[in-house]
């Protein structure tokens, strides 16, 4: 089995430099006049939104469709300097866990907020692989609202997709562990190591999320997950590898047995569970971290227990199919009928069916169980195969005929097939290694079949040679008729693992133009220039400053002294939209600030040297925006120098 594997392998990597020779080459990628199908005119808008994940960014980024065009990076998991995201004493909590302040994480599968199946434009979510967090970003300012810390869970990456009225986020744990934590050896991994799959509820009005229950399940790898939807809904399918139960060398022992699993959970029946408190109460240790649109500050708050079930305990709460081989990719199509599976090391695309899995269930078509997990029979659920498609398939997504896509690792391409019938239609190549794609609204009962965005690895010869680092890469296909066609190439932020995308129009006229000001709850806030002052209380300096077009109130202090700590508390007086300014200082350790219309924000300063230091903005604002700066001086400690402040220098 493992010289099978090992030839597998090399075939692999001489496919990749049979196909990678010449996918540079200038010629013959587009046909002319293709540019015109992208093209979005001065003053035109994009049709549609994407968002797509920054990988080891730990970032969000929005892009048009079909421009390319980036548009904003939302900052999530990692710290920004360019939004003081992370570094202003607003958004430090945020990035709080059971571990302290984590200033990055890796970013991966991010989701749209659900009503019947449909997109409704409300939130995006998306999962912190490496320290386990789910973060919901609100689509109504395009900021993280909420990050919510996952316990017991590591590898947080079968994660994180909504069910078909938001009812739950879901996340799944890739590497299994001790739970609860402990110092055990590694050795003793098989029968001891658990994945848990976390349901996460969420609040129809304010979004606000907490841990309904997790389910403790084998010492498997859960790789990724979907939702059913329509028939299927009130299930979520994850696929599973290592089934194998190994701790070393996995690309060889993880890769042993011909089928690993997906995961069938009936989360309904999980609920009717935790309401007969057929739940165990697990001691945890969590960080939840929630912004504030009303004093624009988050707070951190650690929760301290989870509720847990136990499949073994729960008959009809989880099922096992039976899928080959280390399957990676779990897509659930339009009409919730079909489960597809992509088999990483699999020759064919293997497709479940929904009825049939229920059938099986009712008549008891059982091969045996895994930690008494019933394992459904294969011959009895699958409802057919995509032969001979491709080498490395991964990812799936679905348009709104009846037709299905998929991502080929190792072959590097897009292979479109019709559900149903399992006939390959079409095939486009990628140009280097594909992992994710994207259908806006692919994830949901209404795809909006119009174009295809398809996530690359690895891009050499396909940009300007930047050094040993070479962007990676998006492209759009369009796929509304017979055959798809290839439009652009763009590069993006970070490793681009998944996507999501929504028309534009659903988003468009609820996009916030700017915070108003009256309705500014900041402790802090300075809503004229008339209340501009400083405060000192001990070492601590409390600096009550405005700013607007094109000036600082105060711009002149002074009465500081070395080993002071100054918080510069500013709000931007400006009610017009896109009328953002900054705040740079110099010798502040941390970043500068960018505070939009009426919102307040805070950086703290330590001087650490005597002298007369300026501080400007950041942000070119006006005409006159070179003239909006000030000075803040700094004495020696113990120095007598009354403290004082102005406008106009006087």
């Amino acid at each position: 089995m493992k010289k099978n594997f090992t030839f597998l392998l090399a075939l692999s990597f001489l496919v990749i430099a049979m196909t990678g020779c010449n996918k540079g080459s200038k010629s013959g990628a587009l046909k002319s006049g293709v540019a015109e199908k992208v093209y979005v005119a001065p003053g035109e808008h994009d049709k549609f939104y994407a968002f797509i994940s920054g990988g080891f960014s730990g970032q969000l980024a929005v892009y048009g469709l079909p421009s390319g065009r980036l548009f904003k990076v939302i900052p999530v998991f990692s710290v920004d300097a360019e939004k003081a995201y992370g570094f202003n004493e607003e958004t430090k909590p945020l990035l709080n866990t059971s571990h302290g302040f984590i200033p990055w994480d890796d970013a991966h599968h991010p989701d749209i907020s659900q009503t019947n199946g449909e997109l409704d434009g409300r939130w995006i979510f998306i999962n912190g692989n490496n320290t386990p967090r789910i973060a919901r970003i609100s689509l109504k300012t395009f900021e993280t609202a909420e990050i919510l810390e996952i316990p017991n869970s590591a590898g947080n990456h079968s994660s994180c997709f909504v069910t078909e009225n938001t009812e739950y986020v879901v996340a799944g744990t890739r590497f299994s562990v001790p739970i609860p934590q402990r110092d055990m050896p590694i050795k003793d991994y098989k029968g001891n190591f658990k994945g848990a799959l976390s349901f996460i509820s969420v609040d129809p009005k304010d979004g606000n999320m907490s841990i309904a229950f997790q389910i403790l399940m084998p010492g498997f790898n859960y790789d990724l997950s979907h939702p059913g939807r329509n028939k299927s809904h009130g299930w979520f399918f994850f696929t599973t590898y290592n089934t194998e139960e190994a701790n070393s060398l996995l690309e060889v022992n993880a890769s042993q047995n011909d089928k690993d699993y997906i995961a069938a959970v009936n989360w309904k029946k999980a609920e009717e569970y935790i309401k007969a408190g057929k739940f165990k109460t697990m001691p945890a240790n969590f960080a939840h971290n929630v912004y504030s649109e009303t004093n624009h500050s988050a707070t951190s708050t650690m929760e301290k227990e989870v509720k847990v079930l136990d499949p073994a305990e729960c008959p009809g709460l989880v099922y096992f199919l039976p899928t080959p081989k280390s399957p990676h990719g779990c897509d659930v199509d339009p009409s919730g009928e079909y489960i597809v599976g992509s088999g990483k090391l699999a020759a064919a695309l293997t497709v479940h069916s929904f009825t049939k899995i229920l059938k099986a269930i009712e008549d008891k078509k059982f091969d045996g169980n895994a930690y008494g997990i019933p394992i459904l029979k294969y011959d009895d659920i699958v409802a057919g195969v995509v032969e001979q498609p491709g080498l490395g398939p991964l990812h799936t997504e679905f348009d709104d005929k009846g037709n299905a896509y998929t991502t080929f690792f190792i072959s590097s391409e897009v292979v479109k097939w019709k559900l149903g019938t399992w006939e390959v239609l079409d095939r486009k190549p990628c140009f280097y290694s594909v992992g994710h794609l994207m259908i806006p609204g692919g994830n949901s009962r209404k795809p909006f079949g119009k174009y295809l965005v398809a996530m690359n690895k690895i891009t050499k010869d396909r940009y300007l040679p930047t050094g040993p680092e070479m962007c990676q890469s998006a492209q759009l296909y369009d796929i509304s008729g017979d055959k798809m066609e290839l439009l652009l190439d763009f590069p993006t932020i970070g490793e681009p693992h998944y996507a999501a995308g929504c028309p534009a129009e659903l988003l468009e006229a609820n996009s916030q133009k700017f915070y108003k000001l009256d309705e500014n709850k900041h402790p802090y806030a300075t809503k004229s220039e008339a209340d501009t002052k400083v405060v000192r209380e001990g070492n601590n300096v409390h600096v009550y400053m405005t700013m607007i077009r094109s000036h600082f109130s105060p711009d002149n202090i002074e009465g500081i002294k070395v080993g002071d700590k100054v918080f510069f508390h500013i709000t931007n007086l400006e009610q017009d939209f896109d009328v953002p300014h900054g705040f740079g200082m110099i010798g502040a350790q941390n970043s500068e600030l960018l505070i939009m219309p009426g919102q307040t924000e805070t950086l703290v300063y330590e001087p650490k040297q005597v002298g007369v230091w300026p501080f400007y903005c950041t942000d070119f604002c006006s005409a006159l925006h070179q003239e909006m700066q000030g000075y803040m001086r700094v004495s020696a400690p113990g120095s007598n120098v009354p403290l004082k402040w102005s406008l106009d220098g006087e």
